[in-house]
């Protein structure tokens, strides 16, 4: 009896004691102690020389140096983005909501895209962090790299045709005229006569449109409106910019050796529409930049400005009637050549598109990439 009793007891006690070990183990690994054991004691390596390339208005390609003995164990990549003003903000920490990126290690480089967080001509902020995911679940970091610097590019001509095909939707039915023409203030074409001898100069474009446009602070040139009135076919009496209008014969401008691009497509939180276009002599310092940039337009056959010449000789010329065209051309303009006087209407400051932002909540001019 004792002996049973004794090996009872002593069965008990063993397994007591299996039950504390595993409790041990269970509570151990619960308590988030567990380690990867092909993580333990290795120390990842820092991102170095990261290098941007590829760079779009949406997209680029992303790279660094990394030790390749390491690489094995390397899971995943943070990749922290900022916009440039916002360079000071927290770095994420791998715990955290992931409000930037988080990527797989993929092979070097890697192509970082999506409209909804890249902006065009945007100065951006970026660095990286190499990860390791372990079996539970958790990382094991690096250090934060270097921050790097750069900024995405305009749209490309891809992009602009997009924009295109959407304006062509809306365009509506085209209207003859005869004329352009261009609103300032008297003191413009004083200042044009005694210091620019008699002419009208080039200027940068101002930054009013899409955000991407090609042409915002890069393209001179001189804007020009064509747009008529639907009952008189004479241009409006009205005018944001001026009371004093410069008018030129269309022909003096869009001549048989000019070419005609289209530029942007955008609103301003209103009904109203606006396309930019460019007239550029061929071969001009304007249509050099352009034809690189910008679609170009079939002068004859297009839904928004035509230059068309008949059986009889006669040169006809047509806008878009449902949206506002704005001209750019690229040259100096004589004054010379066409005249100036003053209009009768008002000066309807709240239809002026200088530097006026793109609605970018607009479904009608608006498309998949950065406004």
């Amino acid at each position: 009896m004792w002996v049973s009793v004794a090996v009872f007891i002593e069965k008990n006690l063993i397994f007591q004691t299996k039950q504390r070990i595993l409790d041990n183990m269970l509570a151990f690994f619960l308590s988030g102690k567990a380690e990867d054991p092909g993580v333990v004691g290795m120390e990842l390596p820092v991102a170095r020389n990261i290098k941007i390339s590829n760079i779009t208005c949406d997209s680029f390609k992303i790279c660094w140096d990394m030790d390749p003995h390491t690489t094995e164990k390397i899971t995943h990549y943070f990749i922290d983005l900022n916009k440039k003003e916002n360079k000071n903000s927290n770095k994420f920490k791998h715990k955290d909501v992931p409000t930037k990126l988080v990527a797989k290690a993929v092979p070097l480089p890697m192509t970082v895209r999506g409209h909804w967080f890249l902006s065009p001509r945007t100065e951006y902020t970026v660095a990286v962090q190499i990860a390791s995911k372990q079996t539970d679940g958790d990382y094991a970091v690096s250090e934060w790299s270097d921050i790097v610097e750069f900024c995405t590019a305009d749209y490309s001509s891809v992009h602009l045709t997009q924009l295109l095909q959407k304006a062509e939707v809306i365009a509506g039915r085209m209207l003859k005229f005869s004329v352009f023409y261009r609103n300032q203030h008297e003191e413009y074409f004083q200042h044009c006569r005694d210091v620019l001898g008699s002419r009208m100069i080039p200027s940068v474009k101002d930054n009013s449109g899409s955000h991407g446009s090609p042409l915002s602070g890069k393209l001179e040139g001189i804007f020009f409106s064509c747009n008529t009135e639907f009952n008189t076919g004479q241009p409006p009496q009205d005018s944001p910019y001026g009371r004093f209008r410069f008018q030129i014969p269309a022909e003096v401008l869009f001549t048989p050796d000019t070419r005609l691009y289209f530029g942007d497509f955008y609103c301003m939180y209103t009904a109203y529409h606006y396309v930019i276009l460019v007239l550029a002599p061929r071969g001009s310092h304007g249509d050099l930049y352009c034809r690189d940039r910008l679609p170009e337009l079939d002068v004859t056959n297009n839904r928004f400005l035509t230059r068309v010449c008949g059986e009889d000789g006669q040169v006809v010329f047509q806008h878009a009637q449902d949206v506002i065209l704005e001209l750019i051309y690229t040259e100096p303009v004589p004054l010379a050549q066409g005249t100036v006087s003053q209009i009768s209407g008002h000066q309807l400051m709240s239809l002026s598109t200088v530097n006026a932002k793109k609605d970018p909540s607009c479904k009608t001019c608006n498309i998949s990439v950065g406004r």
